[in-house]
């Protein structure tokens, strides 16, 4: 099955989490980093969930999952341990028409979650399309030993060169975006001379040292 990868953006954006375990405790931290409000459906909490609970940091509704209970959300995540809860949260999402993922078990997902990698403002997602989470731990894992630190600066430097441009109301080929960001500029930032690359970089794209 072909899968359509995508980014998010949930900034504001209502998700419900149904269980307050190890596995919904990762879930939610990563949807609060991503500016998204946060209700958990659980009798209980990890210690950590219970401290952002306590700082208001997400809503708590302690008790077990209800129909009814995805009513405001956007997303729905669901790692409750009792086996017989997740078909009822995927009725009311399907009915609903929201995203759901259930973690391990894929045939209750309408999208999986990917493997990532940030470098900076780089962000690089690898999936498997939820048939193997080992292969795409592996993955991201064999990326996170690969991709060098001098991809969060390259990321800066060509922000910084876009938001100039725009500002300019100058567009760029993507062959000189190709030649700005090439394997030269990312070794000079590597070796630790950025002002270098950020010359090159500018000059390729005719901006302004």
């Amino acid at each position: 099955m072909a899968l359509y990868p995508v980014f998010l953006d949930l900034d504001g954006r209502q998700c419900v989490v149904v269980g307050g375990g190890v596995v919904a405790e990762r879930r939610i931290l990563s949807l609060l980093e991503a500016g998204a409000r946060v209700t958990v459906v659980s009798p209980g909490l990890t210690a950590a969930l219970g401290d952002l609970a306590t700082a208001r940091r997400i809503r708590h509704v302690a008790r077990p999952y209800q129909p009814g209970d995805l009513a405001e959300a956007v997303l729905v995540f669901t790692s409750a341990d009792d086996e017989g809860v997740t078909p009822a949260v995927a009725r009311e999402a399907r009915d609903r028409g929201l995203w759901l993922n259930a973690a391990d078990d894929p045939g209750h997902c309408s999208f999986y979650l990917p493997g990532i990698v940030h470098r900076g403002v780089l962000t690089v997602a690898v999936g498997s399309g939820g048939t193997s989470p080992a292969l795409t731990r592996a993955m991201r894992e064999h990326l996170d030993g690969t991709l060098g630190r001098e991809w969060a600066a390259l990321g800066e430097l060509a922000a910084t060169a876009r938001r100039e441009l725009h500002a300019a109301g100058r567009s760029v080929h993507a062959e000189a975006w190709r030649r700005a960001l090439g394997s030269d500029v990312r070794a000079l930032l590597s070796e630790g001379r950025v002002d270098e690359a950020r010359r090159r970089l500018r000059a390729r794209l005719e901006l302004p040292a």
